[in-house]
């Protein structure tokens, strides 16, 4: 590799690098998870044990406190938790991508040191090890359906199809966050306080048809609002995707993890000098 060569922007390079590089991404999404364990007595199992207790909390606060229901389902408490679980394991996948982001370069300076390092596989270690604790939160939410409620309906495989934009969208936002966090450290907390807005933006707690029609738009502006409601409907409802829908967000999504990666590609060549 020559180190004075403009990194390439396409994103068949992304492409490209994937395959090549496949297990090393491999092998650092595995160092990813251990780390985030590492010291602890129960390892591994805390990744079951999180999701399950902030289900119980939330579940507590909002249908046990506030008596919520869910509109169009039934006065069931446990449907409930499971309405919610499906909405908090998503937005997870999406906070945990954009929230590591701005520091994935600034905390690992010896790879910019490294010029055969492909720096362009990090992002795409943040999403696996995100989506790694997303398959184990599906895991959990899948046992409890299956005690209370039996099997889910079939539309729930329709689920990675469902996810294919959400998908995109982090990974795109994961490359534009990691390449502004090494010029602007302010992107951090920035980045924190917009993940808690969207918290409460998002459908996470709510249906969008719980909100007065006057501010539905506010939710619909969230870009994480489509994908939560059609994946409940897969997952609970037994509702086929909107494919007219589906279609135009796979598409804008695929655009900005295009521009994300192009944007990282074109800025990447400052992070030496800057760190």
């Amino acid at each position: 590799m020559n180190p004075h060569a403009a990194p390439k922007i396409s994103p068949l390079n992304l492409l490209l690098a994937t395959k090549t590089h496949r297990k090393l991404i491999r092998d650092l999404i595995r160092r990813e998870i251990m780390i985030r364990y590492q010291g602890s007595m129960m390892g591994l199992l805390w990744s079951f044990f999180n999701p399950i207790l902030m289900l119980a909390v939330y579940t507590f606060v909002f249908s046990v406190v506030f008596k919520a229901r869910w509109i169009g389902g039934s006065e069931s408490k446990t449907e409930f938790a499971l309405v919610l679980f499906a909405g908090l394991m998503l937005f997870g996948l999406f906070s945990d991508c954009i929230n590591r982001a701005p520091g994935l370069i600034v905390n690992n300076v010896n790879y910019v040191k490294k010029v055969i390092f492909p720096l362009e596989i990090l992002p795409l270690v943040t999403l696996g090890a995100a989506f790694f604790h997303m398959t184990i939160s599906l895991s959990v939410w899948l046992l409890f359906y299956f005690i209370f409620f039996g099997a889910p309906p079939l539309t729930i495989f329709l689920l990675p199809l469902i996810l294919l934009p959400l998908v995109f969208f982090s990974l795109g936002l994961t490359y534009l966050l990691a390449s502004l966090g090494v010029y602007l450290r302010d992107v951090s907390q920035i980045v924190i306080v917009l993940t808690s807005v969207l918290t409460f933006l998002s459908p996470i707690f709510y249906p969008v048809s719980a909100l007065p029609e006057n501010y539905q738009w506010l939710v619909q502006i969230s870009p994480l609002t489509q994908v939560i409601e059609q994946s409940r409907d897969a997952m609970i409802w037994g509702k086929s995707l909107d494919v007219t829908i589906w279609f135009s967000y796979l598409f804008y999504s695929i655009v900005i993890a295009c521009l994300g990666f192009a944007w990282f590609q074109k800025t990447r060549k400052g992070f030496a000098d800057v760190l």
